[in-house]
Parts: C-alpha cells; sequence; structure tokens
C-alpha cells in the first residue's frame, strides 16, 4: 500500500476526531477526496442529523468528483436513518475507487454497502489503518456490539491507591492540571456516572471542559436519597438521570419527573441497582459511552457487573499509608490473583508530577 494512501486516510481519521464526543449516537467519521494528487474535498460527520462525512466531502467537490478516488474512515451507510443512505450518493458522484478504513459494525450496513459499490463497478479497498480508526470509534463498536454503552472508570488516586483519607478528604490529591485533563476527557464520553454518595458528599457539578457542551448524568441512587437542589441538576434537569429501585418513594419519584429528570425504575440486585439491566436500557437510549467517577463501591460494582472497557487512573506522588483509608476500587471480595481483573496498559502520560495510566480491562470474570 503506497504512503500516499495511508496519509490521505489518517487526513479523514484527523478530521473524524474533530467530533470525538459530538456525534452520538453516531461514530465519528472523516472523509476526503482526491483528483490527480490534489485534495478536491473533505469533510467530517459534526453531529446525529447533519450529513455524513462523504456528503459533506462530496458537496464541496461537486462534479470534479467523477473518477476521483475517496477516502472514508467507515463503510458509508447503507440505510435510511436520519438522513438518506450515503453509499448511493457515492455511485451517483461517479468516483471510481473508494478507501473505507474500517467495515460498519452495524448489521443495517455491515459490509452491504460495499458489496453494491463493487457490483456498481467502484473499485473498493477496505482496512487502510484499522487498528486506529477502531480505536478512535471504540464506544461506537461496543455500543453497537454489546448493545451497551462503551464504559470508562476514572479514578485519582495516591501510590498507595487511596482515594481519599479515612475521615473521607479528597481535595486535592492531584494537581490542577491533572483536574484540567480530566474534564477534557469528560468531554469525549456522552454522560457521567457517579453513586449518591458522591453526590451526598461532595456536591458535584460533573461539568466538562467545554462549558457550552451538555454532559448527561447518571445517578446509582436505589432509595433516592438524592435532592434537587444538587449541584448536579442545575442547567438542565433533562440531561439527568437517576438509577432507583422500587425501594424508592412514588411521591419522590414524580416529584423529580415533574421537573424533566429521568428517573429510571431498575430491577435491584442485591443492595442496589442492577447495573446491566441499567447499561441496555440507556442504550436504548442512545446514551453511547459513560465515564464512572464514582466512589470504590461503585467502581468496584461496574467492574463486578463485567461491563468495564477502559480505565482513567491518575496517580499523584503522595502517600496516605492507612488502611482505613478509601481504595480506588472496593467490594469484590477477590482471594485468589488468578480470579484478578487483567488490564493491558494502553499508555502512561506524565502531567507534571503526575501520572495517567490509561488502561483497558481485557479479562472480565
Amino acid at each position: 500500500m503506497s504512503p500516499k494512501h495511508q496519509e490521505y486516510m489518517q487526513q479523514a481519521l484527523n478530521l473524524a476526531k474533530k467530533a470525538k464526543g459530538k456525534t452520538s449516537p453516531n461514530p465519528i467519521v472523516g472523509c476526503v477526496v482526491v483528483k490527480a494528487g490534489r485534495v478536491i474535498g473533505e469533510g467530517y460527520h459534526r453531529r446525529a442529523g447533519l450529513d455524513h462525512a462523504e456528503i459533506v466531502a462530496l458537496k464541496k467537490c461537486g462534479a470534479k468528483a467523477r473518477g476521483a478516488t475517496l477516502y472514508v474512515t467507515l463503510e458509508p451507510c447503507f440505510h435510511v436513518g436520519r438522513t438518506p443512505p450515503c453509499v448511493k450518493a457515492l455511485i451517483a458522484s461517479g468516483v471510481k475507487k473508494v478507501y473505507i478504513g474500517i467495515k460498519d459494525p452495524n448489521p443495517l450496513t455491515g459490509g452491504k454497502s460495499i458489496a453494491l459499490l463493487r457490483r456498481s463497478g467502484v473499485e473498493v479497498s477496505v482496512g487502510l489503518l484499522k487498528a486506529e480508526i477502531e480505536r478512535a470509534n471504540e464506544d461506537f463498536i461496543s455500543y453497537i456490539t454489546k448493545r451497551r454503552p462503551f464504559i470508562a472508570i476514572k479514578s485519582a488516586q495516591t501510590l498507595d491507591g487511596k482515594i481519599a483519607t479515612r475521615s473521607g478528604e479528597s481535595k486535592w490529591i492531584t494537581s490542577q492540571a491533572t483536574r484540567q485533563k480530566a474534564y477534557r476527557i469528560r468531554d469525549q464520553y456522552d454522560a457521567i456516572l457517579v453513586g449518591v454518595n458522591t453526590v451526598l458528599k461532595d456536591n458535584p457539578r460533573l461539568n466538562g471542559f467545554n462549558k457550552k457542551r451538555v454532559i448527561k448524568k447518571i445517578i446509582l441512587d436505589s432509595s433516592l436519597k438524592t435532592s434537587l437542589p444538587a449541584n448536579l441538576f442545575k442547567g438542565s434537569y433533562e440531561s439527568c438521570y437517576v438509577a432507583v429501585t422500587k425501594k424508592a418513594s412514588q411521591r419522590k419519584i414524580k416529584a423529580f419527573i415533574s421537573k424533566g429528570v429521568h428517573v429510571i425504575v431498575c430491577p435491584s440486585h442485591k443492595d442496589g441497582v442492577d447495573i446491566k439491566w441499567l447499561l441496555k436500557d440507556l442504550a436504548k437510549k442512545e446514551i453511547m459511552s459513560i465515564l464512572v467517577e464514582g466512589g470504590a463501591k461503585v467502581c468496584g460494582a461496574m467492574l463486578k457487573s463485567k461491563c468495564v472497557d477502559k480505565m482513567y487512573t491518575y496517580i499523584a506522588p503522595k502517600i496516605i499509608g492507612d488502611h482505613q483509608a478509601l481504595s480506588s476500587i472496593d467490594g469484590n471480595n477477590i482471594s485468589k490473583l488468578v480470579n484478578a481483573f487483567d488490564v493491558t496498559t494502553d499508555s502512561i502520560e506524565t502531567i507534571g508530577k503526575d501520572v495517567l495510566i490509561t488502561s483497558y480491562v481485557y479479562r472480565n470474570h
């Protein structure tokens, strides 16, 4: 494969990444159209309901697209969704060759557009920068194939794995620069999930770095102890979801619903909400990715549910050295190392004196 082809696909991927966190429940997609060694059109999908990347790029090309080569990170859609199928627009444009990064995991398309392009006389190549494009769309791929949101856990801890002292003091373990990094990562996710104890103790706002972007907030609160004046409700009740069980007061549930808060009555699992059931329900509500910022028990419960995909672990060069201080993850009661969760490190980044380890959970017992 010519390095030039990789450069054009990389350009398409860079365009796609501009919309990271903005296209849910759609994937991020970029497109570049080349003719006679020159880019004549490019574009990316900005958000659900707007033109897909291929359409944006082809509109810029006009009649010049005939005979050109098109590079697109994801297989053009075959089905009618919020917009018409892109594959027909590609065929009508007269492009002679299409490089596709990855096949669409959505069975509504899933190779059908590739087959139609080839039947229509368009030369198609699939798999250019496949690994990089799959990583960029890991949330979408998980959402489609697992039928639940992509789940990441975030924790900020000391070198000895503590997120607070025994008295509960946690502000601040990490630096201001690290917290700014964490806010930027929030902007890549549809929603942030916390437990009721975090809401009652810390009263967080759970906003991202981009103040204009509305991030959905999800609270695990089986008995509905949360109150409506809590900070995370400020600005938009409609973007908030409270997961309760039948133990919650019906009167209080009605009060929350009257404000526009989404109250989800879930089956109970031991002492709390059935997390697997909740995640499938949130997927039906088109929540594609969730960043979990709960306490030790919430993070432990998420791992125990076998639904965690990714972890952001911020480590500060501090040691508390107290077994009664709060650990970052709790509640799994693992007695043998063979039963521990296996994690693979993806990257290690220094932020001033702090360290961010990004990893993937690849063995959920």
